[in-house]
């Protein structure tokens, strides 16, 4: 690898800066990185000369900023080292480490690391800024995990009386308190959707879903489960004394100064309670219905059923496929202070200016139903019902739907065909069905190719066959689209999700099909007829698009 003077001289040659600047860089340097020590002389921008360093040196340079760092992988070196060499490790392949130097030149540093890790290095290049905070953040996650280690073991945790345990976790500085902020905020970081903090026989296995996978995270000591959970509890108002039964709630904190909801919902295990925890961002749910994934005539579809003063529109799909979000940007479409709008949830996940929201509680015995009830002499134009469980739900949506007012809802079922035949599987009439219902919508959520490193290749046309396209189609199709995975994508191919969604309009001919009861695939026939694009169909013109790929189109949709 190439001495500093030499990736300085580099710099001049590619005209980041001149052979003056580089003399007074260098003269001033300090101890700091050269990109560093430039950036403060204000010749240029500390990004813009690591990235020149990185070439010069035939590396890879990463953005640590939007890179997601491997926990596990961080917290191999100890704080001390890290900052010793400005490094931070930020995965693991096998017995490779790869980690984020800001001094491409320093060999005898990565010397030094591979023997203190026993593992083999592999440098990529990140900005001197960007490395100090990382190390930071998790130096930070394995200090509290240490402290933890020697907080308390198990047996002391279990004879611990609960006026002391909640007693520590009330405690900002305790470190039991510090690890749960470093979980959650580091959680929100990486746009993870879910935490997940399980209980196991000999520690706690931390994951984050994100964009719909889950990823280990980190492992924690046994002793801090009493403290971990009860701390969440508190957080959320929950009773610390039940653990026999499931709870849920919801709370606040401010993350990287803006507000993020969380929530809460706990399960009794064998070892212990689980805890889940649902990240609910405020802007991730003001997002325009353009934005959503809808294919072009699917969009015009739904937004002309949504432009209508009244009438039942359904989405449809299993847990975490995306239907919340759909219904929220549903409702800021036709938002306005000539409509009244009144939602029912259970439990409210986002605050929305201009409805007015109701959240059940069955415990008082304000149930869905019951909420309906009284909604509709409140003089609603748009109704937004969270989900229709049961028949009695299920009618008055019908009625409220015939009696001029807009309804929203959600279903789960596989697909929109299917909504009509559930709906008479609650022994609602298949005419009232016929005559309330609009539209029906079905989606899932397919994550995104990286558009840093998807790989086009030329399809089999057999392949192409037998995945669903049809044949006008295949003979279009030169190249598509597969996961390759790179630093930015953390190694998966993807970053992101997109909807993927069925749009079926309940036209004459599928109101008649639906009085005569007449079956699933009845009625998805007559839709086809129609024009209606199927999950799979959609799916598989985003992946021609280049937008996913054929496999996790495959992989989401049956």
């Amino acid at each position: 690898m190439k001495n500093l003077k030499s990736l300085g001289k580099a710099l001049v040659r590619s005209g980041v800066i001149t052979a003056e600047q580089l003399r007074e860089a260098l003269e001033d340097q300090d101890g700091k990185s050269l990109a560093r020590a430039i950036a403060d002389k204000g010749f240029a921008s500390e990004q813009e000369v690591t990235k020149a360093l990185a070439d010069a040196s035939g590396l890879t340079f990463v953005d640590l900023s939007r890179y997601e760092i491997d926990p596990n992988a961080a917290t191999l070196l100890s704080e001390e080292i890290a900052r010793k060499y400005t490094v931070i490790p930020v995965k693991m392949v096998g017995k490779k480490l790869i980690v984020a130097v800001a001094d491409p030149s320093n060999v005898l540093a990565l010397d030094d690391l591979k023997i203190i890790t026993q593992m083999d290095i592999e440098p990529v290049v990140a900005t001197e800024t960007d490395i100090l905070s990382a190390i930071g953040q998790y130096s930070s996650m394995e200090k509290e995990v240490e402290e933890l280690a020697n907080f308390e073991d198990e047996a002391e945790e279990a004879s611990a009386s609960a006026a002391q345990v909640v007693e520590e976790v009330e405690r900002e500085d305790a470190p039991i308190v510090k690890l749960v902020n470093v979980i959650l905020s580091e959680a929100v970081r990486a746009r993870a959707a879910d935490v997940h903090i399980e209980p196991q026989e000999r520690d706690i296995r931390i994951r984050y879903r994100i964009d719909g996978v889950l990823h280990d995270i980190m492992r924690s000591p046994k002793s801090a489960q009493l403290g971990m959970i009860t701390r969440l509890k508190i957080l959320a108002n929950l009773d610390i004394a039940e653990k026999r039964l499931p709870q849920d709630g919801r709370f606040s904190l401010v993350v990287d100064n803006r507000p993020v909801d969380f929530r809460i919902a706990t399960l009794p295990t064998i070892h212990g309670e689980k805890v889940v925890l649902r990240i609910l961002e405020k802007e991730s749910i003001m997002i325009p219905l353009e934005s959503l994934g809808f294919l072009p005539e699917s969009l015009e579809t739904f937004k002309k059923s949504l432009m209508k003063p009244y009438g039942a529109i359904f989405v449809t799909g299993p847990t975490g496929s995306g239907k919340t979000t759909t219904l929220y940007a549903a409702l800021n479409l036709v938002n306005s202070v000539e409509k009244n709008i009144i939602t029912v949830e259970d439990p409210v996940e986002y605050r929305l200016a201009g409805c007015n929201q109701v959240q059940v509680n069955p415990k008082a015995g304000l149930t869905f139903a019951a909420a309906l009830r009284s909604i509709l002499r409140n003089d609603p134009d748009i109704v937004m019902i969270g989900e229709i469980r049961d028949r009695e739900t299920a009618l008055i949506a019908v009625e409220s739907a015939l009696t001029g007012h807009l309804v929203l809802s959600t279903l789960h079922t596989n697909d929109a065909p299917s909504a009509i035949t559930r709906l008479t599987e609650m022994e609602i009439e298949p005419f009232l069905t016929a005559s309330a219902l609009d539209c029906i919508v079905a989606q899932r959520l397919a994550r995104r190719l990286c558009d840093k490193c998807k790989e086009p290749y030329k399809p089999d046309k057999d392949f192409l066959k037998s995945v669903g396209y049809e044949d006008e189609d295949i003979e279009k199709i030169d190249v598509l689209y597969r996961a390759r995975g790179c630093d930015y994508c953390s190694n998966t191919g993807y970053r992101g999700r997109t909807g993927v969604y069925e749009v079926m309009l309940l036209t004459e001919d599928i109101k008649a099909l639906t009085i005569e009861r007449a079956s699933t695939d009845e009625i998805k026939k007559a839709a086809l007829q129609h024009g209606m694009k199927t999950l799979r169909q959609a799916g598989l013109a985003k992946a021609r698009t280049g937008e996913t790929s054929v496999e996790e189109v495959l992989r989401v949709i049956v």
